[in-house]
This record gives structure tokens, sequence and C-alpha cells, in this order.
């Protein structure tokens, strides 16, 4: 098993064209948020910047240097808080920085058959590694599994019915201002 530091490494300069992830939990309890969960649920307007901003310039120079970012988050509407907060604080900002990213939303949309069985989050660095993601019961990372190369099929057909299916983060953004934080305080 990988420790969030391996895996911070591996995903960050481990990859020379494209990145990928899927995400399917509905919370993750990431210490590096550094509060912002519950200053969005509070009410505040904006992310940290000097927690943020490092991370946009990360993914612009990504970007830049010709180097994708993609992700689907598998969802199910109607977004609970910390969904919310996820697109607003994260989504958003990351998507304006480069990153290309999906929504399913299962309340839309039915699962693609190449997703069937996927049932853990998962990374794929430039089609040749696949690592499975491992999460406690409250969303908090236990450890990343790189998987043997025979894994390696599955989770390129699973990433590329995610990405066939999804929504478009800013499409979807769009057509819910319901879970815009200017709108839950009115």
């Amino acid at each position: 098993m990988l420790a969030v530091e391996e895996l911070t490494s591996l995903i960050t300069t481990g990859f020379n064209r494209r990145v990928f992830r899927l995400e399917l939990l509905d919370a993750y309890e990431v210490g590096t948020d550094g509060g912002d969960v519950a200053r969005y649920l509070a009410g505040e307007h904006f992310p940290d910047p000097d927690r943020k901003g490092p991370w946009l310039a990360h993914l612009r120079a990504e970007r830049a240097d010709g180097r994708l970012r993609q992700r689907v988050h598998v969802l199910r509407t109607p977004l609970s808080g910390y969904l919310r907060y996820e697109c607003e604080w994260g989504y958003e900002p990351n998507s304006d920085a480069g990153e290309d990213i999906g929504i399913l939303d299962l309340a839309e949309r039915p699962l693609p058959p190449a997703l069937d069985g996927i049932d853990c989050d998962f990374w794929l660095l430039d089609d040749e590694q696949a690592i499975k993601m491992h999460y406690d019961q409250g969303g908090r990372f236990t450890g990343a599994e790189l998987l043997a190369p025979a894994e390696l099929p599955r989770y390129r057909a699973a990433r590329d019915a995610a990405i066939a299916t999804a929504e478009p983060f800013t499409r979807f953004w769009a057509r819910h201002p319901e879970y815009h934080q200017v709108n839950q305080a009115a």
C-alpha cells in the first residue's frame, strides 16, 4: 500500500501526458483542506488563498506543459453540503485552472456498463499505472494500491466510459444554481 506522501508524489510528478481520477464517495475527510469545508458550510465566500493558490498554479503549469488532468465524480443529486463545497471551492477553480472535470449524476443518467463492478476511487496515470484508492467508512484515506498490469484494460475502459457519459462540470454547475452558495443563504 502507498501512503499519502508516496501517492501524492506519484500523482503530481508521475505522469507525462494524462492522469485521470474517478471519484465515487459522497464525502472525503481530508486534512489538507485547511478547514475550508467548515468555512464553506459556515457561509464564507472563498477558499483559503494561501492553501488553494499553489495548487491552482500547479494545475495551470501542468496544462501549459501539455499534460492533461481529468476527473469524473459519480454522484447522485441532490448534493450534500460536502458535495456543494467540492463543486464550488474545488471543481470550479480547478476547472478554471485547466483540470477537465466531469459529473456523472446517477439521478439523471445510468451507470455505464464499463463501470459495473468498479467500487472504488482510482487513478490512471499515462494509461500505464492504475492505482486503487482505499478509504474507511468516514471517507478517510487509508492507502493506495498499485494494480497489476493485467488490470489496466478494465480501468482504461472504466475511464473511457466515465468520460463519455459524464457531463462537463461547468455545464452541470450552470444547470444547478440551487446548489451555489449564494443561493443557499437566500
